[in-house]
């Protein structure tokens, strides 16, 4: 366990600094679309370890009631779906389609799909 948080965070640590990295260094209008993708790609890996960690932290120190392993998958898929809603809601808004309704279609699909997920790990 001690082990897979060190290497989140540092992975996650890592990415912050390759996105930073991206933002201050890559001007997006003159390397057009690798520029752009490394500046998506980097903030989601981003946010997935942040997000991840951050879920796994909460559910370890709220939920004692099942093994620290069991956090780790469900933290994992919530951090994965919060990572792509906030930066699909940043592509939504650079290609000049953000509303609130495609932003509230994005959340309620996500929202949809862990209910799933949450509906046949309880089963």
């Amino acid at each position: 366990m001690k082990r897979y948080l060190f290497l989140a965070t540092f992975g996650t640590l890592v990415c912050w600094a390759a996105w930073a990295l991206v933002l201050f260094n890559i001007d997006p209008f003159v390397s057009g679309f690798i520029g752009l993708s490394s500046f998506y790609i980097t903030l989601f890996l981003a946010l997935l370890g942040t997000f991840s960690l951050l879920g796994f932290v909460f559910r370890r120190t709220f939920l004692r009631d099942r093994i620290a392993y069991h956090h780790i998958g469900v933290s994992v898929r919530q951090g994965l779906f919060f990572s792509l809603v906030v930066v699909g809601g940043l592509l939504l808004r650079g290609t000049g389609l953000y509303t609130w309704w495609n932003l509230a279609f994005l959340v309620a699909g996500f929202t949809v799909l862990e209910f799933f997920f949450l509906s046949h790990e309880s089963a």
